[in-house]
């Protein structure tokens, strides 16, 4: 997340500082560029599949580079908001981890979808909170303290909650290995912010320094994987394709929608919602992806590639619409 997010301002006067305001266009360049790069990688993948397939045992390193850089943009404060407004915190991460996965299975179970794809569906609403959620909700000049306080929390849980839900949600598609994910999540996603969080600390000036380019660098890794994935999939995905997208867009939609509405039925203000849209709506695609082409097979990333585009689109869509809606006057 960038810098610019976290700025003391308020998010409707945009931040006061120049630089922080230069990283804010940077994270409108990322957001609107994002997409693109991931359908171009996903075209890539289908169309020269024998270049990425062999670059599969890579994608856990990948992952673990954009957790990495998670980890670096995150702060003491970033945790500091939890105790401050530990109700809306709670509500952020149950929501979250209820409405997703929630939502996953009885989207697979609607529309029957063969085992691998059910469980791959279920494996993304399991997930944490997607990467560019923070940068969503600044956009749609939500409650970012918030949205960084539910995205982190529930990236650092995840190594107990997705395996146990996964387990219970889609025990009966495939057999699952609750222990082994648990250590994969640990190795791939807790360690690696872990590391960014300590460089953080520890390097604050030459982290300073590269904070501009990580949204870069975590929508090209994440592209890669989405190559790789697709890549590994193609022969399928003339077949599954239409039901896997219709199933993803299904999934996003109630988790955009269910998301502020959780905020609303919480009373949390305006802000705060916005910031709940994204928090709910936006997964942790490249750790779904990785987790089922180890586990499941390529077969179950497929919804993971296919999540790691629509929702950055929709995202997009959503923040520009919000943003244009004006917030209620607090004194009112």
């Amino acid at each position: 997340m960038l810098e610019a997010t976290k700025s003391p301002s308020r998010p409707e006067e945009g931040p006061l500082n120049p630089a922080l305001a230069a990283e804010a266009k940077i994270a409108r360049i990322a957001v609107t560029v994002f997409p693109l790069l991931v359908v171009a990688a996903g075209l890539a993948g289908f169309f020269a599949p024998g270049a990425f397939k062999p670059m599969a045992p890579s994608v856990p390193y990948l992952l673990g580079i954009i957790m990495f850089c998670m980890g670096l943009t995150l702060t003491p404060p970033d945790f500091a908001a939890v105790i401050r407004r530990p109700w809306a915190v709670a509500l952020g991460i149950v929501a979250h981890y209820v409405i997703m996965p929630g939502a996953g299975w009885l989207i697979a179970t609607a529309l029957n979808l063969s085992p691998e794809l059910a469980v791959g569906l279920i494996l993304v609403g399991c997930a944490p909170s997607g990467t560019a959620s923070n940068v969503m909700a600044f956009l749609a000049k939500g409650d970012v303290a918030l949205s960084v306080a539910v995205a982190s929390v529930s990236t650092l849980i995840a190594p107990i909650v997705t395996p146990l839900l996964v387990l219970f949600l889609a025990g009966s598609y495939l057999q699952i290995d609750a222990g082994s994910m648990v250590l994969d999540i640990l190795k791939t996603v807790l360690l690696p912010v872990v590391a960014g969080l300590l460089a953080r600390l520890l390097l604050r000036k030459a982290v300073a320094k590269v904070l501009p380019a990580l949204p870069w660098a975590s929508a090209v890794v994440i592209s890669l994987i989405v190559a790789i994935v697709v890549a590994g999939s193609a022969d399928k995905i003339v077949a599954a394709g239409g039901i896997v997208f219709l199933a993803v867009v299904l999934h996003n939609g109630f988790g955009l929608g269910l998301g502020y509405l959780a905020g609303k039925v919480g009373r949390l203000d305006a802000r705060a919602r916005r910031a709940l849209a994204f928090e709910v709506g936006m997964q942790n695609s490249g750790l779904a992806a990785t987790l089922a082409t180890a586990h499941f097979g390529a077969l179950a990333a497929l919804p993971s590639a296919v999540f790691s585009l629509w929702h950055n689109v929709s995202g997009a869509v959503v923040a520009a619409w919000l943003a244009r809606r004006p917030l209620p006057d607090p004194q009112a």
